[in-house]
């Protein structure tokens, strides 16, 4: 979302927490995530539940797709889901905005972005510097994946909107139809599109913007502070469980795991699941414990001033509590 919309945002949701306050936290051991899309990215959240390790920490977990950063947020904020599986610079958003009731960040759950260079032609021996000159359809204009691709092509030399034919008014969701249609010499694209488009013949993975943007809390799961105040021992039963599933992941093959999430990807092929969970997994981009790394927030900060999408820098203490995972790391073994 852009910045200039988030007003908006809080000042609907402050109205809307009045009416769906009622709604909070439904029943003991109840809680509702709300993830910002359905993705294989975020594999432990769902080996955690097909594994039954929120089952374990006695949570009774409801697990909605809010579809977007944006409408994430406003469910959180609202009182609509107790918990969002959203991008951190979310949180910075709002808190740019002086919200009273500060999102704070809790467990980690991706390390890296999580889209690729796409190419419509096989190339042997890839430059960043081949680049220069072509067509990219590129990802949506203030948004977190757009942010860190830029961050990454500037790194090796590139200025996005000088040196390419850089096409961002193309919907997310229309941007591989796109490609597939004739758009664009590169593409910047999620999986499991990029291994789809691979099997299908209509262009090849070249290289990772994941790896060249570095690590950043990327999707992470966040509640409001006053949630987690009035919640402690859900929030550390639910980071519990989201530990036990992010060792269980780091243990486990490409093939078993996709196996384990599978019931949340059932109309899309085993044999293109294993593909993407081994390419998330090869480049290290499940974190491998919930911790919101100080260093990694800064990294986010540095992408998101470079894209001129930060005001302020916020202070890691006031927008990140790693209590939660210290204690589960604590309990479960761990560094």
């Amino acid at each position: 979302m852009k910045r200039a919309a988030w007003p908006a945002v809080i000042a609907l949701c402050a109205a809307a927490a009045l009416l769906l306050s009622a709604c909070m936290s439904g029943g003991k051991g109840k809680v509702t995530i709300g993830e910002v899309t359905r993705s294989i990215f975020y594999a432990p959240q769902y080996v955690a539940l097909s594994q039954g390790f929120f089952a374990e920490e006695g949570l009774n977990v409801e697990l909605t797709t809010t579809a977007g950063g944006d409408k994430t947020m406003t469910a959180l904020l609202s009182g609509a889901i107790d918990i969002g599986l959203v991008g951190s610079e979310t949180s910075i958003y709002v808190h740019q905005q002086g919200s009273n009731d500060p999102v704070t960040n809790f467990a980690q759950v991706t390390q890296t972005d999580g889209t690729f260079l796409f190419s419509r032609k096989p190339i042997a021996n890839f430059q960043w510097s081949m680049l220069k000159g072509t067509t990219f359809l590129g990802q949506r204009k203030g948004g977190m994946p757009q942010m860190a691709g830029e961050f990454a092509l500037k790194k090796k030399g590139i200025d996005p909107h000088k040196d390419l034919n850089l096409i961002q008014n193309v919907e997310f969701a229309n941007i591989p139809a796109a490609f597939a249609s004739g758009t664009g010499d590169f593409v910047q694209l999620f999986e499991p599109q990029a291994a789809i488009f691979e099997k299908e013949g209509r262009g090849y993975v070249v290289a990772s913007f994941g790896v060249e943007s570095g690590r950043l809390p990327y999707t992470v799961y966040m509640a409001k502070k006053s949630y987690i105040e009035k919640n402690k021992e859900t929030i550390q039963k639910f980071t519990n469980a989201i530990y036990k599933a992010q060792k269980w992941v780091a243990e486990k093959s490409p093939d078993e795991i996709a196996e384990a999430l599978m019931p949340f990807f059932a109309d899309t092929d085993k044999e293109i699941v294993t593909t993407v969970v081994k390419r998330y997994k090869d480049q290290g981009s499940f974190a491998e414990d919930p911790i919101v790394d100080e260093e990694e927030w800064n990294n986010l900060q540095d992408v998101m001033q470079e894209a001129g999408e930060l005001k302020q820098r916020a202070s890691h203490q006031d927008l990140v509590d790693n209590s939660f995972a210290q204690k589960a790391i604590e309990k479960l073994g761990g560094k």
